[in-house]
């Protein structure tokens, strides 16, 4: 991981310190919104993959993206790829404050959730500014590709986040829907940082297609490795208590994995159960049976193996994001996008 490590501490201070000054632009109420939600920390996951996939391409190509007409400077070499990264931290952060209220979240990253400190009609309206602002950021590439992709992301997390509220309050053993939804709430934006990233380093057909395979399978690795971690992180770790999903009546991979090893009967009592979690108003005020259940539940889903399962669901997606790397040039972006793999694997938060 080692190369992966040193482009993190190349690029976080600086991905850090844009999205800071582009956030200070803001109006005072949805400055102070956005900094609750970006400045608590995060892994800045997807400007880092627009970052590698530019670089990665444009070594390939050794052509470089006209600079974005916003105010940020221009990163040496003579492009900036830094406004096209950030937008992808500000889409990915408005969609947090608006997951945050719809699924009644108190915490995120270890601190009391947005709307819990600023009000609802706030956090929604500065999650609004935000998807603005990351939009802007890419349209000012003046490349239609861009932009098609950005919005494509967006249209298609917002139809995952539906499905899954309507999914909560009908839920049923499918893998298949499971599988897409996390598909559209979690890995179209990432698969987006990927595929911009190409398209700005100027990379042909080959080298964008091998950006959307590895953005979509590393964006479901990703969520798969969430989920599993749902059940097993530590909650000072992790940032959230153990067994959120559950808790706020999420049907996720290790209890539907847990679920196939139960009787029908079991299978119809549980999702009955499930289901009434989704009804609670407040996931973080269940009642005394509840928590007592909810215990007994984490428990048997880790005592039946089903987060090292999840674990391995994970493995196959990234088997196939890193095949999709194959045919980009070998160089240390690369390096660090199939460590960036492993992370995601192996991440204990």
């Amino acid at each position: 991981m080692h190369v992966l490590q040193g482009l993190l501490q190349d690029e976080l201070p600086i991905i850090n310190d844009r999205l800071a000054r582009k956030t200070r632009e803001l109006p005072e109420l949805v400055r102070a919104v956005a900094e609750h939600v970006l400045m608590a920390g995060g892994k800045r996951l997807r400007p880092l993959l627009t970052i590698l996939f530019f670089r990665c391409v444009s070594r390939g190509t050794g052509e470089r993206v006209l600079s974005a007409s916003s105010s940020f400077p221009s990163a040496s070499g003579g492009s900036d790829i830094y406004p096209l990264a950030c937008s992808m931290e500000f889409l990915h952060s408005a969609t947090l404050l608006h997951d945050d209220i719809l699924d009644g979240s108190d915490l995120r990253r270890g601190q009391a959730t947005a709307h819990l400190v600023y009000g609802k009609t706030e956090t929604i309206l500065a999650g609004d500014v935000l998807l603005a602002l990351g939009n802007r950021l890419v349209a000012e590439y003046g490349d239609a590709r861009l932009s098609w992709r950005v919005a494509e992301a967006i249209m298609r997390t917002a139809s995952g986040e539906i499905q899954e509220l309507e999914w909560i309050k009908r839920p049923a053993l499918s893998l298949e829907h499971y599988l897409e939804i996390i598909t559209g709430k979690t890995a179209y934006l990432i698969q987006a940082a990927c595929h911009c990233g190409a398209l700005a380093g100027g990379g042909d057909e080959q080298a964008a297609q091998a950006a959307l395979d590895y953005g979509i399978n590393l964006g479901i690795a990703f969520q798969l490795t969430d989920d599993a971690l749902d059940y097993s992180a530590k909650a000072e770790v992790a940032g959230k208590p153990v067994g959120n999903d559950l808790r706020e009546g999420k049907l996720t991979l290790p209890l539907i994995l847990y679920m196939e090893t139960l009787s029908e009967a079991e299978r119809k009592d549980i999702l009955a159960w499930v289901r009434s979690l989704g009804a609670v108003a407040d996931p973080g005020a269940l009642s005394a049976p509840n928590m007592a259940r909810h215990e007994h539940v984490v428990q048997a889903v880790r005592a039946a193996g089903c987060v090292e399962q999840t674990r391995a669901q994970a493995a196959q997606y990234v088997v196939l994001a890193e095949k999709a790397l194959s045919s980009l040039p070998e160089c240390p972006e690369r390096i660090a996008l199939q460590e960036a793999l492993q992370h995601t694997l192996h991440r204990e938060k």
